[in-house]
């Protein structure tokens, strides 16, 4: 059974909010509590209420995407280089051959 964020209380999503952005390696506590002007960094409770908004706004249809099976793979099998000229001349491929 699948629960939507709306029947979620405040406290519930800042959790899953927080559970989501720890397995993704953010650690909020690092931004500031207070507002700093000279940075211009948002806030701790800034954030979640931004992250709140979004998830109770329209996440359904990012919710449902996920990557197609083998997509994982061949983005390691070739990446993108930063100067594909020179490798192509290193491996012999170059202009089309």
């Amino acid at each position: 059974m699948a629960v939507g964020p709306s029947s979620l209380s405040t406290e519930q999503l800042n959790a899953f909010i927080l559970a989501r952005l720890a397995i993704s390696g953010v650690d909020i506590n690092l931004l500031p509590t207070e507002p700093d002007p000279a940075t211009g960094a948002p806030t701790q409770t800034q954030v979640l209420a931004s992250l709140r908004s979004f998830l109770l706004a329209s996440p359904a249809a990012v919710n449902g995407w996920r990557p197609p099976g083998s997509a994982a793979e061949s983005q390691q099998l070739a990446p993108p280089l930063e100067y594909p000229s020179i490798t192509e001349a290193w491996t012999g491929k170059a202009g089309g051959r």
